[in-house]
């Protein structure tokens, strides 16, 4: 079965390119194409796509809110185009339910790939994406907001294995990489994985891996 795809990117080239990348992949479908925030979210109501490819920065409604609306409505999983420059729009989009972020000079089979692990329900945080996160929460500024009292509560609530799991995520390792990491069957991992994200209430695997990083829970090595 086809992923399908809807792709969001206001500049025309760079929407074709992406356009024609995922249409060289035998799995992937693009279903639609959006060139502001605001079709993107009436076509991802429309169509029901697997996965919303949203650029952050577009015109009438930026890629933070149209994640949000997308996310909220349960309409598809996002993955997020980002520059390499972390800012507001970034931790926005991790807030707002993005599944994963990947960068824009990414290659094609790392854009393909991509696709293919946040439709597995995976989630994906490029590596560099990764680093320049936890940059920023070693060094804190005022562009995150603080962490909800109630999020901090509910850690105490997991178990010692899902705490385990929570750092892992914070790290942005994959499920195959907690599993080698942690000593546990991959379906394990799914499961503990799931169990996390419900006791805290998030979205999605990187909205977990900013709060590890925002409460200092780390993975175990």
């Amino acid at each position: 079965m086809s992923i399908r795809v809807v792709v969001a990117e206001d500049q025309r080239a760079v929407r074709a390119g992406l356009v024609l990348i995922l249409r060289s992949a035998g799995d992937v479908e693009v279903v639609g194409e959006a060139a502001d925030g605001e079709e993107a979210v009436r076509l991802a109501r429309e169509l029901r796509p697997d996965l919303v490819l949203m650029d952050v920065q577009m015109p009438l409604l930026d890629g933070v809110e149209a994640t949000r609306r997308v996310v909220a409505e349960g309409l598809a999983d996002v993955l997020v185009l980002t520059t390499f420059d972390l800012d507001e729009y970034v931790f926005g989009s991790l807030r707002a339910g993005a599944a994963g972020f990947l960068l824009k000079d990414a290659d094609a089979a790392e854009l393909i790939t991509a696709v293919r692990t946040v439709a597995r329900g995976e989630g994906l945080i490029a590596p560099a994406v990764t680093r320049r996160l936890i940059a920023e929460f070693a060094a804190p500024k005022a562009v995150r907001a603080p962490v909800r009292p109630e999020a901090a509560a509910a850690v105490e609530s997991l178990t010692r294995r899902e705490r385990e799991v929570l750092g892992a995520l914070g790290s942005g390792l994959s499920n195959a990489e907690i599993a080698v990491r942690l000593e546990m069957a991959e379906a394990t991992v799914k499961t503990h994985v799931s169990r996390v994200l419900a006791k805290l209430e998030l979205r999605s695997r990187a909205q977990a891996a900013v709060l590890a990083r925002e409460l200092g829970i780390e993975s175990a090595s």
